[in-house]
């Protein structure tokens, strides 16, 4: 009767314990962008603006020239914090645009080469629902770039 028992209840309570961790994207969306505008709105100099994927961005300095296309090699000098303000990451990174976190592919073709942009993004453009190399999983990122140049790699 006990092993009877043990078969019944033991997939229930997987299951059980299996819905507690079910991720809710909308419900995450929506957690990011209330994160996002209270972290924005603590500083009325902030101005910055949403773009269509979510992702919020302030042009520091607009650069000059052409502005860079996901087919372009870029080479960016940058920060990456949390909004608590940990610092998780910076350093000097050249690569395709193509190949980095969707929130900088949406927010480097903003800038000229030579500008600085600050990008607030929320998690589902950035690493997700997955913990990244310190950074939390379903994390708001606020990266500070330079694009100090760019290629275009398109044939």
């Amino acid at each position: 009767m006990k092993k009877f028992l043990l078969f019944v209840f033991a997939p229930l309570v997987l299951l059980t314990s299996c819905s507690k961790d079910k991720f809710d994207a909308e419900k995450q969306a929506a957690a990011d962008d209330a994160a996002i505008k209270a972290y924005i709105g603590t500083d009325a100099a902030y101005h910055a603006t949403a773009d269509g994927s979510g992702v919020y961005y302030k042009i520091v300095t607009q650069g000059t020239g052409a502005n860079p296309a996901i087919t372009s090699t870029v080479k960016v000098t940058y920060t990456g914090k949390l909004l608590d303000g940990t610092s998780f990451d910076s350093g000097t990174i050249t690569k395709p645009l193509s190949g980095l976190i969707a929130g900088w592919k949406s927010g480097l073709p903003y800038i000229k080469t030579g500008g600085r942009i600050i990008l607030v993004i929320p998690s589902r453009e950035g690493y997700g629902n997955v913990a990244q190399n310190g950074i939390p999983k379903n994390s708001v990122l606020v990266f500070t770039i330079d694009l100090l140049s760019f290629t275009d790699t398109a044939n």
